[in-house]
């Protein structure tokens, strides 16, 4: 089984619906993605915290449940356990790799990963206009990422 771990800095906005977002595009290619793990955690997280209001309604607009979602803080187990570790900005994948230095090879920034640049920039406390635009462009990254991962097996 091959894990894909998303990272961003609370857990409760962008790697969150970055996990739900793929895992609804992967269980929509059915047995092809067989054998892929999706988790998401944050390097500030707070272990337990729900996703935010505005994650969980964008989210619930394109008919993903995100409510029972809890956040998980970014452990040196986690980075091992990852086989790909795809975080939301720069300094989020420096945070991983100063956590997990051997991670090197496995990290990278999501848009980096799909030949982007860029980051994901962070909705946090914004109004749910920047949450939908965020979630649009994740899923838009995903979009590229699942092609990229399938046309590999």
């Amino acid at each position: 089984m091959k894990t894909i771990l998303f990272v961003c800095t609370g857990n409760t906005c962008r790697s969150s619906m970055a996990e739900v977002i793929f895992k609804n595009i992967l269980e929509e290619l059915g047995e092809k993605t067989k054998g892929l793990k999706v988790i998401s955690a944050g390097t500030a997280a707070m272990i337990g915290q729900s996703a935010s209001k505005n994650a969980v309604v964008a989210m619930n607009e394109k008919g993903i449940d995100l409510s029972a979602h809890e956040a998980t803080l970014v452990t040196k187990e986690l980075i091992k356990e990852a086989d790909l570790i795809l975080t939301m900005t720069r300094n989020h994948q420096q945070q991983v790799l100063y956590i997990e230095p051997k991670a090197k090879e496995k990290t990278y920034t999501l848009k980096e990963y799909i030949g982007d640049e860029g980051d994901i920039l962070d909705p946090y406390g914004q109004p749910i206009e920047v949450y939908r635009k965020c979630a649009k462009e994740i899923e838009e990254n995903l979009k590229v990422l699942v092609e990229k991962i399938i046309g590999k097996n």
